[in-house]
């Protein structure tokens, strides 16, 4: 069982850092060392835009705490999010991935930061079993578990007392609207040439949050936020312990 668990982490890694490099989202690092800024002819500029901001309003809310925060994020990918993070004075942050090429290529462009720390594993792993957070944070991952009821459960057992998960820069749908968004995906991701990706991109409803004690932080579909210029398409959702 466990070498099965591992091929097919291995063969995820693999196969998701291929379809981002297909994608073009795969960065130098001279790029990911200036993101969320990037050249306004990228392709993805207003993306990162939205990126920048949520970063930004993340950062601002966790900074405001004004006390030494220990921080983990969970998909950290290229790291650029926890290094944003790392700049909140007296903060530990701890990213963490299985996409190897990525995780290398953060420890490589943010060695300086002395306050950060990048490991290649999981929530799971016996690195992490006894160590508590203050925050944790989901920053367009949450789309790649299964069970978003399993994440959380296993993310509020690594807050400390009073802690925090927040849950960024991803789609949550009404449970009607599911089947309609797997499509979608299970459409893209044919048409790149990565239909097995499919199977490993989950879309979570508003429904599936109902037993945790969560706040929405951003909801674009507010009627405040409705016809905003510039709004995000993504909720921001903080969940709590339910202690």
């Amino acid at each position: 069982m466990t070498e099965e668990i591992t091929y097919n982490a291995i063969d995820f890694s693999r196969q998701y850092f291929l379809l981002r490099k297909k994608e073009g989202r795969i960065y130098s690092d001279g790029e990911v060392a200036n993101l969320p800024e990037i050249n306004k002819q990228h392709p993805y500029y207003n993306e990162w835009e939205l990126r920048k901001r949520s970063g930004n309003q993340l950062k601002k809310w966790l900074a405001d705490k004004k006390r030494p925060l220990q921080i983990l994020e969970i998909g950290c990918g290229n790291g650029w999010l926890s290094a944003l993070l790392s700049g909140i004075p007296l903060s530990q942050v701890t990213g963490i991935d299985i996409n190897t090429e990525e995780l290398n290529q953060a420890r490589r462009v943010f060695d300086q930061n002395k306050n950060l720390e990048f490991f290649d594993c999981s929530l799971q792993d016996e690195r992490l079993i006894k160590h508590q957070f203050d925050m944790i944070v989901l920053a367009a991952s949450i789309q790649y578990f299964p069970s978003l009821k399993t994440i959380l459960n296993d993310s509020i057992k690594h807050l400390e007392p009073g802690g925090e998960i927040h849950i960024m820069d991803t789609h949550f749908y009404d449970a009607k609207e599911v089947p309609a968004a797997s499509k979608r995906s299970k459409d893209y991701f044919t048409a790149i040439g990565f239909p097995e990706m499919a199977e490993q991109y989950f879309h979570h409803s508003l429904e599936e949050l109902r037993s945790f004690n969560h706040k929405i932080l951003y909801d674009p579909h507010s009627i405040m936020n409705r016809f905003k210029k510039g709004k995000t398409p993504f909720y921001w959702i903080c969940v709590k312990d339910n202690a």
